[in-house]
């Protein structure tokens, strides 16, 4: 309570880390007054999901995880707003037109923000990221004169967005500065497997190869690229995909502290007692020498937004992400990831498989014949198992005796079970 009223909670962003917290802090505490203020939308819908509705397969009410009822059935108030400034001393926020609102509790969840590195013309029409409901809409409207694209930077997003342009029929090129697509997250032979894929499915891919500049059509929309090479490639539309980056300008602005992210402890407060931060523009402070944890993927935010709200709700615990996992696809190449890979752990060993035509891998990292990491490429694997395998530490050569359990290909898929364990005990040897 303060002054007499209701504690009064404040959450900054409603992707996943905010609207979870949101829910989770009304389960935790039936009285208090919550607010919700959200600059991008008016309810919570899954970013991940934009791409199928670019692409027609789905609608954007279809990408909302609740009914647009949710905030009236628990009580939680939404102001529809940008906020502008915090006075973190006078615990009060400055949303809209300069409307003043005082809070006892607050969550930052202001997500990420594409990289831009200082390119001339990066500023341009017709030059954008894509991660938000505004990108979508200004991508729609720039596709509309658009004859060819370019798209800079590699990545999962890169290949979304260039999956999206190839579906409206145009040509695309990416410029890639790594000698082969994703090798600072994939290891080299899954690395050079998506590239040959990414190729084969006819994107021009230019690797080693940066953006040096955006060219001015002489009215603030993009005309052409100029590459490091000092190639010009004539395009109307320029994605940028080179990776996000925490949204901290508005935490840097009040006086919090920031590194990559707005600097929080392991649950998730901030150095003012009264301000946490969770999800993509949270950086979790290590252990002295050891860098802080920034975590970007959803299932993450949600973790996140659960602990904040314990901690604003008065029973602070502390972040356990648990085992590592990611997922997504490479046009049609579904991939996996659990745990620790390609991140040279000392000591560590890597057994590897991969199919014979290019189109699936499986790749287990171990150490002292322990199992530490799974990779899979074209392949289905049971999350449970892969995670109580690491968390486990099981034995590899357990592991790969029991594949098939792992096994989550759909039926009548064939079985490779014999020929992956083969493999893989050969190089154990």
């Amino acid at each position: 309570m303060r002054g007499g009223r209701a504690t009064h909670a404040v959450i900054v962003g409603n992707g996943i880390a905010g609207y979870t917290a949101a829910l989770r802090l009304r389960h935790m505490q039936p009285e208090w007054r919550i607010t919700m203020v959200s600059g991008e939308s008016t309810f919570p819908f899954s970013r991940p999901a934009l791409m199928y509705v670019f692409l027609g397969h789905m609608r954007y009410q279809d990408t909302k995880p609740y009914e647009d009822r949710v905030w009236r059935d628990v009580r939680i108030d939404l102001v529809r707003a940008w906020v502008e400034e915090i006075d973190v001393g006078g615990r009060r926020l400055s949303v809209g037109q300069h409307k003043i609102m005082e809070y006892d509790r607050l969550l930052l969840a202001l997500g990420s923000k594409p990289n831009k590195f200082g390119w001339p013309g990066q500023d341009l029409d017709g030059v954008q990221g894509f991660y938000s409901l505004a990108d979508l809409d200004r991508m729609t409207r720039t596709l509309r004169r658009t004859r060819r694209a370019v798209i800079v930077g590699g990545g999962l997003i890169g290949i979304e967005l260039a999956e999206m342009l190839h579906s409206r029929g145009i040509p695309v090129t990416l410029l890639v500065r790594e000698s082969s697509y994703w090798n600072n997250i994939l290891p080299k032979e899954e690395s050079e497997m998506v590239t040959a894929l990414i190729r084969a499915a006819g994107f021009d891919l230019r690797l080693q190869t940066e953006l040096k500049e955006v060219v001015d059509d002489g009215h603030g929309q993009a005309s052409a690229v100029v590459t490091s090479t000092g190639e010009r490639i004539e395009c109307e539309f320029v994605g940028l995909t080179a990776g996000v980056s925490p949204n901290i300008e508005l935490a840097k602005r009040c006086g919090l502290p920031v590194g990559r992210g707005v600097l929080v402890d392991r649950s998730l407060q901030t150095r003012d007692a009264s301000v946490w931060a969770a999800g993509d523009c949270a950086e979790i402070v290590g252990e002295a020498g050891q860098r802080g944890l920034v975590q970007q993927v959803w299932y993450t935010g949600r973790m996140q937004g659960d602990v904040a709200a314990a901690g604003m709700a008065g029973s602070p615990r502390a972040y356990d992400p648990g085992v590592w996992f990611n997922s997504a696809k490479f046009l049609d190449l579904e991939y996996q990831v659990y745990g620790s890979v390609n991140l040279s752990v000392p000591g560590e060993r890597s057994s590897y498989w991969e199919r014979q035509d290019g189109r699936a891998s499986l790749r287990l990292v171990h150490k002292d014949a322990a199992l530490i990491g799974v990779n899979a490429m074209g392949l289905r694997l049971r999350h449970e198992v892969c995670e109580r395998w690491i968390r486990e530490a099981a034995p590899v050569h357990h592991v790969i005796e029991n594949l098939s359990e792992a096994n989550f290909d759909p039926e009548f898929f064939r079985r490779r079970e014999p020929e992956i364990a083969r493999a893989l005990e050969g190089q154990l040897a």
